[in-house]
C-alpha cells in the first residue's frame, strides 16, 4: 500500500511538474468602498519582498522559459543583430562646445557616453557607468554639460528603478569626481554656470509607495550633498515642480495637485540668497512653456486645439501676444529656439515637417520631411545657418541632413565618422499606409499599417496592433530591427493614434481620459475590427501589445473583447484600476483616470479594470505578460495579480504567462546590447510562434 502510495505521489507531482504551470494559492480577502465589497483573491502578492511571492515569481518565470524554448530565439536574434549591423547611425547632439552619443564597445556591458570636440574628430569616451559601478546593470540616463562645457553631470540607474543618483566627471580630464547625489527622481539637473546644480529630491522610503518627489535643492560642486540648500519646497501642498536655468536665472514652475493651476517664478543667480521673484501664480488658464529669450517667455495655451506659440515679458504676464497661430489639422509637437530663430515641428496624419520663423514670429520657410518619416533634431550651427537633422521610419534607418534657414538647400551629411549606408530593404520593400478608420461614434481615427509590397490582403496574414493614448502623449515612429523581421516574415503592423492620446490635438486627449477612458479602449478594439473587416488579418492572427498605459489597454481589449485577438502581449501595465492611485506615480493621474475615492470615478473604473472583469467562463487569449521586478512607476504586483486571475480559472484553455525581468524598471532589460537583442527576439520569436501555430 505505501509502495503504491509513493508511486501515485511520484505519478502526481510528474504530472504536474510536466505541465508546469505554477500553482497559485487563493486567500480570500475583500475591502468595501462606496459601499461596494470587492472581493481580491491575489493580493498577498502586493506583498513584494516576501519569500513566498519571490519563489511564485521564480516558478511563473521557469513556466514562462518553457514556451520560449519551443523557439529558435538564437536564431532570430542573428538576423536582427545582422539588422542592427546594416543600419546606420544617427548624428551626436551638441551641448555647448562638444558633440555628444552614446556607444557600445564591450556589448555585454551597459553604453557609454562619447564626445568629439567637432564632427570630424573621432569620439572620446567621457563617462562610462561600468567602470564606475562594475555593474553591468546600472546604465547612465541623461547627461547636462555645464555652462562653459568643463564639467558634465550626469544621472544612472542603478537598478532600473525611477530613483537615480547624480554624478559629476571633468570633460578635459574625464576624471570622476567625488560628488555624489541620492535620490533624485523625476528631475532634470539644471547647472548655475560651472558652480553646482539644482535638482529634485525624492524622500520615498518604500519605493512603491505614493511619490514623494516634492523639494528642489541646490548643490555646490565638491561639497557633500548634506550640505545642499533647499530652494523650493512643496510637501505640504503635494503639488508638481519643473525648473531650469538660463541667461544667470533659475525658473521654477509649480503644478497644483489637482493640475488646475500654475505658478511661475524666477530667481537671480547673481542673489546667493536666490530670492524668489513672481512671474505669476495661480493661473488657471492651462499653458505649456516652450521656452525662453530675450527676458520673454514663450508658451501654447489650451486656446488653441493644435498648438500655437504667444510671448509675454518676464517682468508683465498681462501682456501676452500670440505670434504663431495654430495651423488647423497641423499639430504643433515641438518648438525650438536658436539664436533669433523659432522652429517649430508638426505633424499631420501622413507627415511631419518643420516652420522656421524669427523671434517676432515671421515666416521664413518650410522643410518637408521624406515620406511616413519622422525626424529629430540634434543641433544648430550658427555660423553656417544650418539646422542638423536626422531622419527615420518604422522600417528605414537613421538618415542624417542639414537644413540651412537662409538659403532652403537640403544636403545629406556624412563625414569619415558618420558614413552613410545603403537602406537594409529596397525603399519600396514594405507598403506604409497612413489612413483613419471610423470609430463606433463615428470618429476618424488614424493608424498606420506596414506590410511587405507583395503581401496578399486575404485575412491568413499575422498582424501585431499597438497604441498608446494616454496623457495627451503623442506617439511617434521609430526605427525597430525587430519589426523589420517580423515584417518581412510576413507579419503585418499596425499603430492606432487611439483618443486619450494628443495626435489630434488637445480636444482628442480630452475625449479619452476620465469619464471618457472608455472612448481610448473603444477605439483600440474598433481599430482591431477594422483590420479583420478590412481582410488585413482574422481573429486567429491578430496580436496586441502596448507598454505602461498601452498596456492597460490591452488587459481592457482582451477583457472586453477577447474572441477578437489570438494573441497579447502586455508590458508594464496597470490592471488594478481600484487602487492604482495608492502607489506610486498614481496620485498624478487623477485628472487622467479619475479618482477612485470618488463614488463616481470608482464605479467607472470598476466597468474596466482589467483585473476586475475576468470572467470565469472564458478562455482568454493566449498572453505574456511582461513586467520589471525594480518597476517603481507602475508595481509588478498589477502584472502578478493579473496573471493570477487569468490563469486560475477552470475555463482558461489558452496558455497564460508571465516573465518579470529581473535586474531592470519601467522600461525592461536594456542594460547590455545583449539584453536588448534578447528581449526582442523573445518578443517576436513568441508573436510568430503562437500565432502560426
Amino acid at each position: 500500500m505505501k509502495r503504491f502510495l509513493l508511486f501515485y505521489l511520484i505519478l502526481v507531482t510528474t504530472s504536474a511538474f510536466s505541465q508546469n504551470i505554477p500553482v497559485t494559492k487563493k486567500v480570500s480577502s475583500t475591502f468595501e468602498k462606496h459601499d461596494l465589497k470587492i472581493n481580491d483573491d491575489y493580493s498577498w502578492l502586493e506583498n513584494l519582498k516576501s519569500e513566498e511571492v519571490s519563489n511564485w515569481v521564480n516558478a511563473q518565470n521557469a513556466y514562462t522559459n518553457t514556451a520560449f524554448e519551443k523557439i529558435n530565439i538564437a536564431k532570430i536574434a542573428t538576423k536582427i543583430k545582422e539588422y542592427n549591423f546594416l543600419s546606420s547611425n544617427s548624428l551626436p547632439i551638441k551641448i555647448g562646445k562638444y558633440f555628444y552619443a552614446n556607444y557600445r564597445k564591450d556589448k555585454s556591458q551597459p553604453a557609454s557616453l562619447y564626445f568629439r570636440k567637432s564632427l570630424n574628430e573621432n569620439a572620446i569616451e567621457l563617462i562610462n557607468p561600468f567602470k564606475i559601478y562594475k555593474d553591468e546593470n546600472v546604465i547612465l540616463d541623461n547627461f547636462y554639460p555645464s555652462k562653459n562645457s568643463s564639467l558634465i553631470a550626469y544621472k544612472v540607474s542603478i537598478d532600473g528603478s525611477d530613483r537615480m543618483e547624480i554624478r559629476f566627471s571633468n570633460i578635459d580630464t574625464r576624471e570622476v569626481l567625488k560628488d555624489i547625489l541620492k535620490d533624485s527622481k523625476f528631475s532634470n539637473v539644471a547647472w548655475h554656470n560651472d558652480k553646482g546644480v539644482f535638482y529634485k529630491k525624492n524622500s520615498n522610503k518604500n519605493v512603491i509607495a505614493k511619490d514623494s518627489t516634492y523639494q528642489l535643492y541646490y548643490h555646490k560642486i565638491g561639497t557633500n550633498q548634506t550640505d545642499d540648500q533647499l530652494i523650493y519646497d512643496v510637501s505640504e501642498k503635494g503639488s508638481y515642480i519643473d525648473f531650469f536655468t538660463t541667461k544667470n536665472r533659475l525658473f521654477i514652475t509649480e503644478t497644483s495637485k489637482d493640475e488646475l493651476s500654475k505658478s511661475m517664478y524666477f530667481i537671480n543667480l547673481n542673489d546667493e540668497s536666490f530670492t524668489k521673484e513672481i512671474i505669476y501664480e495661480n493661473d488657471t488658464t492651462g499653458f505649456t512653456y516652450l521656452g525662453y529669450l530675450d527676458n520673454k517667455i514663450y508658451i501654447s495655451t489650451k486656446e488653441y486645439d493644435w498648438g500655437e506659440v504667444r510671448c509675454f515679458d518676464i517682468k508683465n504676464k498681462t501682456e501676452i501676444k500670440q505670434i504663431i497661430p495654430q495651423i488647423y489639422n497641423n499639430l504643433l509637437v515641438g518648438t525650438y529656439f536658436y539664436e533669433n530663430y523659432i522652429v517649430c515641428k508638426y505633424k499631420t496624419i501622413e507627415s511631419y515637417f518643420l516652420r522656421v520663423y524669427d523671434a517676432n514670429g515671421n515666416f521664413i520657410r518650410k522643410f518637408d520631411s521624406p515620406e511616413s518619416m519622422n525626424f529629430s533634431i540634434r543641433f544648430f550651427d550658427s555660423e553656417t545657418k544650418d539646422l542638423y537633422v536626422t531622419f527615420y521610419s518604422h522600417v528605414i534607418s537613421a538618415q542624417n541632413f542639414k537644413l540651412n534657414f537662409e538659403t532652403g538647400e537640403v544636403r545629406h551629411f556624412y563625414n569619415d565618422y558618420i558614413k552613410p549606408l545603403p537602406t537594409i530593404f529596397p525603399l519600396n520593400h514594405f507598403i506604409t499606409k497612413k489612413i483613419t478608420f471610423k470609430s463606433r461614434d463615428n470618429k476618424d481615427v488614424p493608424i498606420t499599417i506596414i506590410h511587405k509590397k507583395d503581401l496578399v490582403l486575404d485575412g491568413t496574414n499575422p498582424t501585431l496592433l499597438k497604441a498608446y493614448g494616454g496623457f495627451g502623449s503623442v506617439s511617434s515612429p521609430g526605427f525597430d530591427t525587430g519589426l523589420l523581421y517580423f515584417l518581412d516574415q510576413g507579419g503585418v503592423y499596425a499603430f492606432a493614434e487611439i483618443r486619450g492620446g494628443g495626435e489630434k490635438g488637445l480636444k482628442w486627449h480630452q475625449d479619452g481620459k476620465a469619464s471618457k477612458k472608455m472612448n481610448s479602449f473603444n477605439d483600440f478594439i474598433d481599430a482591431s475590427e477594422f483590420l479583420i473587416k478590412e481582410k488585413y488579418t482574422s481573429p486567429n492572427k491578430l496580436a496586441i501589445t502596448g507598454g505602461s498605459y498601452g498596456g492597460l489597454v490591452v488587459g481592457v481589449a482582451i477583457t472586453q473583447r477577447p474572441e477578437l485577438y489570438k494573441v497579447a502581449i502586455p508590458k508594464m501595465g496597470v490592471f488594478d484600476m481600484l487602487t492604482y492611485s495608492d502607489y506610486s506615480v498614481g496620485k498624478y493621474h487623477l485628472d487622467e483616470f479619475g479618482d477612485p475615492n470618488n463614488k463616481t470615478d470608482f464605479n467607472y473604473l470598476l466597468n474596466y479594470s482589467p483585473y476586475n472583469n475576468l470572467k470565469e467562463s472564458v478562455n482568454y487569449p493566449t498572453t505574456l505578460i511582461i513586467t520589471s521586478e525594480n518597476d517603481d512607476r507602475v508595481p509588478p504586483f498589477n502584472s502578478y495579480k493579473f496573471t493570477a486571475a487569468l490563469q486560475n480559472r477552470e475555463n482558461q484553455k489558452n496558455p497564460i504567462f508571465l516573465k518579470t525581468l529581473s535586474n531592470s524598471g519601467h522600461y525592461g532589460k536594456v542594460s547590455t546590447y545583449q539584453n536588448r537583442i534578447n528581449e526582442t527576439a523573445e518578443f517576436y520569436g513568441f508573436l510568430l510562434y503562437y500565432l502560426k501555430n
